[in-house]
């Protein structure tokens, strides 16, 4: 998985996206805005936003960011308010994995109806460092079978978990995550990508090194921002 970085400027701030060009060939099943479900997929776009973001059009706008970027056809597009110039990765058996990781607001997923989501640092909402949402990619060398790709996003999400954990967290992730996997659309579909399978293994090994590195390294930030306030 090679990543791009792109540079761009809203409202008079400066904003990196990252840009796997993937190519022909690649079939995804994803949570994202953009993209989202199971089909083809010929690059991967995950663009950082301003903290607070209000934009109610978050499609125009992610077509918007891709347009300059010349990418046509079918892709998958994410946002993010978390510093994508820190995008931490993971490998594992030829399994490759790029990560966004903001915790801002670190959500239990099954909580009680109606409780709001205890904001991590509110002391600092009103500074330009406000990251939110973990946004996943990986990239199996493989061909996945439809229920194979659903399953790979199970683990991928329960190996994310368990690495909010490992850090510290006491948090199952954002409310607003997202996750793209992609394989190749030809060639032998594996059946299965649970945690104990061959290449689902390989998928939690390599989500759990990205999402903790990225955790760790938001704990670093948010100390060393507590420390110069």
């Amino acid at each position: 998985m090679i990543l791009e970085t792109h540079w761009r400027e809203e409202d008079g701030v400066r904003l990196p996206a990252t840009l796997w060009r993937a190519g022909d060939g690649l079939r995804t099943i994803s949570s994202a805005l953009l993209g989202g479900g199971i089909g083809a997929a010929g690059w991967v776009l995950n663009a950082q936003v301003p903290g607070g973001y209000a934009r109610t059009d978050p499609l125009a706008h992610l077509g918007e960011i891709a347009a300059p970027l010349g990418l046509r056809g079918p892709g998958v597009g994410m946002l993010t308010a978390a510093a994508v110039e820190r995008t931490f990765r993971g490998a594992d058996g030829g399994v490759h994995v790029s990560a966004t990781v903001g915790l801002r607001v670190p959500t239990w997923a099954a909580a009680p109806e109606g409780a709001a989501d205890p904001e991590l640092a509110p002391m600092l909402l009103d500074a330009p460092y406000r990251p939110g949402t973990i946004n996943i990619t990986v990239a199996v060398p493989v061909a996945l079978a439809d229920a194979a790709l659903v399953n790979a996003v199970v683990t991928a999400t329960e190996a994310k978990a368990q690495a909010l954990l490992e850090a510290g967290y006491a948090a199952t992730g954002t409310a607003s995550d997202a996750i793209c996997v992609a394989a190749p659309d030809a060639g032998p579909a594996e059946a299965f990508a649970g945690p104990r399978s061959v290449w689902g293994a390989r998928i939690a090994r390599a989500v759990h090194a990205a999402v903790l590195a990225g955790a760790r390294d938001y704990t670093a930030l948010l100390a060393a921002r507590r420390a110069g306030r």
